[in-house]
């Protein structure tokens, strides 16, 4: 059984950063891709960052790129989303979502449900 468990969201004013965290137990992490969604109300959830197994590739929605980062760390089976210049139109639930790959597996799905591993969700609000 793989959990993941987001922590790190809240409530910021816009231009502010925070540092979002998925912690996975069991010991698929290092042969896991990892990515970020995000719901916001109203709106379907949609694919914002991800991360190869190996870290060397990554993906971003056109609407982050250059203000969110996303990282690795294999040792502490945590992946991080760096959200710097936060906008008012970020505000939404985080979902952190993992799949198993082999290492030459990059492809990014947006799809929610095609990562078998899925957390249940960190809160981020941004007021203008």
């Amino acid at each position: 059984q793989v959990e993941l468990v987001e922590s790190g969201g809240g409530s910021v004013q816009a231009g502010a950063s925070l540092r979002l965290a998925c912690t996975t137990s069991g010991r698929t992490f290092s042969r896991a891709m990892m990515v970020w969604f995000r719901q916001a109300p109203g709106k379907e959830r949609e694919l914002v960052v991800g991360i190869s197994r190996s870290g060397s590739t990554t993906h971003y929605a056109d609407s982050v790129k250059g203000r969110f980062t996303i990282s690795r760390d294999n040792a502490k089976n945590t992946a991080y989303l760096q959200m710097n210049s936060l906008k008012p139109e970020d505000t939404a639930t985080y979902y952190c979502a993992a799949r198993s790959t082999i290492l030459t597996d990059n492809r990014f799905y947006t799809a929610f449900n095609d990562y078998p591993y899925r957390g249940q969700g960190t809160q981020v609000t941004v007021s203008s």
